[in-house]
């Protein structure tokens, strides 16, 4: 299914220093590469790549991802280790370099068709947002299909690496059928031994897992979860990290050298039947109390709304909390109260977007995720609004970023109008944004938030 409009026109105005680089990977989005070998069975050779010499690679007799696969009805992917159809939202949280590591994943609303020996297969498109330090870090599209013994192939990624808010380069891109074969990333039953190459172009990106345990019980964000599966990642540099699987869950929790990336909440897979908490509610309205009344000054407003929020906090941290968001409620929320005793206004407003986004999260247990899509993409409006004043031009770029990736979640739950109110209104915060002018830029955002109140995603 192709998008609504394409999110190129935001991107490549912003990235002008790669406008090329974008452009290439826009131009391929629709239909994949071409074929990498005539059509007929694909020959062997074309997923038992040569690994990179030197590697400690585990024996060809280990590999289970050396047949050749078929795929009658590749989108219908019920893999429990690998439940890419089912992921709606999921949350990972963690630290990577010392920084806090933020990452939503979420099942996009078409597919793509890929060229691969001879075959068009078509593929789920994930989307894969990654912040670090509450900035845009890296964003990847992943294709991915299922095979009719219900082993899951990775067919590529789009990749768009960011600093300082623009995209730097698209290092790590690849698609089957054009730079290398596709990669079985999950095997439909795995078993301790097992071996496969989830990426599988040496010299360019290269993996090689490891089955270490199966059946395992993990520790999950409400609880135990069983079934779970342990792997050994080999990478090119000879380095490993340990990773795990859940079912339910997917990819749970990565850790190597320091950093690690932990699954803190998946829908529908954690979603709750019963009504958003009155106290969430209170959290995400204060907040956004708080961010207004800051900016009239009226400290008195803003004290008050703090002390309702830390009570119902409190009253929430007591029921049933995912683990991992707790510690990060509460530092957001002991911020947002320091920065309004001390009076200062930025950090104060900063910290008020970050409590509303931890309630925002713990609500996507009881709301529709596209309510709480659009209720992202206000905060990053308003996140704007505070970029600009601080006159931020790369911030404020990266805030643009985000916007464009959230509409790429939410503009399919819009009717036609509202589809196209949101997207021109967008797109003239890109003209500004890529002018410049900042004034002009918290202009639209303002005026973009007031559309945004009127919104009803279906």
């Amino acid at each position: 299914m192709r998008r609504y409009t394409s999110p190129w026109s935001v991107r490549i105005a912003v990235g002008l220093a790669l406008l090329s680089a974008v452009l290439v990977v826009s131009g391929c989005s629709d239909d994949g590469g071409s074929s990498a070998a005539g059509a007929g069975a694909a020959p062997r050779e074309a997923i038992a790549q040569p690994a990179v010499p030197g590697l400690r690679v585990a024996p060809e007799r280990n590999r289970v991802d050396l047949a050749t696969p078929t795929f009658s009805n590749p989108t219908h992917v019920s893999n429990p280790l690998f439940p890419v159809l089912k992921q709606e939202s999921v949350l990972l949280l963690g630290r990577v370099d010392g920084q806090p590591f933020r990452t939503e994943v979420t099942l996009l609303p078409e597919t793509r068709i890929i060229d691969w020996q001879g075959r068009r297969v078509e593929t789920l498109v994930s989307q894969y947002v990654a912040y670090l330090g509450g900035r845009i870090h890296e964003v990847a599209l992943d294709f991915y299909a299922q095979d009719d013994d219900g082993a899951v192939w990775y067919f590529g990624e789009d990749v768009f690496n960011f600093k300082d808010g623009l995209i730097a380069d698209t290092h790590g891109t690849w698609i089957a059928g054009k730079d290398g074969p596709a990669a079985m990333i999950m095997p439909a039953d795995p078993e301790v031994g097992d071996v496969y190459r989830p990426e599988n172009i040496p010299g360019f990106v290269f993996e090689e897992v490891t089955v270490k345990s199966v059946g395992r019980t993990l520790e999950g964000p409400l609880g135990p979860v069983e079934g779970g599966l342990v792997i050994e990642e080999l990478h090119m540099d000879n380095s490993t990290e340990r990773k795990t699987f859940a079912p339910g869950y997917g990819e749970f929790f990565t850790g190597g050298g320091g950093d690690v990336e932990a699954l803190a909440l998946a829908v529908p897979t954690d979603a709750l039947s019963e009504p958003t908490p009155a106290e969430l509610v209170t959290l995400e309205k204060g907040a956004a109390k708080i961010f207004n009344a800051v900016q009239a000054k009226d400290w008195k407003t803003a004290r008050a709304a703090v002390r309702t929020m830390t009570v119902a906090w409190n009253t929430v941290r007591e029921g049933d909390v995912p683990d991992r968001f707790a510690p990060r409620m509460s530092g957001a929320l002991d911020a947002l109260g320091a920065a309004v005793r001390t009076r200062k206004a930025p950090e104060a407003r900063r910290a008020a977007i970050q409590v509303a986004r931890w309630s925002l999260d713990l609500q996507l247990r009881h709301r529709p995720v596209a309510e709480i899509d659009l209720a992202r993409f206000d905060l990053w409006t308003a996140q704007m609004l505070v970029d600009a004043a601080a006159g931020d031009a790369a911030a404020v770029t990266g805030d643009l970023f985000s916007l464009d990736y959230i509409r790429d979640r939410i503009q399919h739950t819009l009717d036609e109008a509202e589809r196209t109110r949101l997207n021109t209104e967008l797109e003239e915060l890109n003209r500004t944004v890529a002018d410049e002018d900042l004034t002009a830029a918290t202009e639209v955002a303002g005026q973009l938030r007031e559309t945004l109140a009127g919104l009803s995603p279906s």
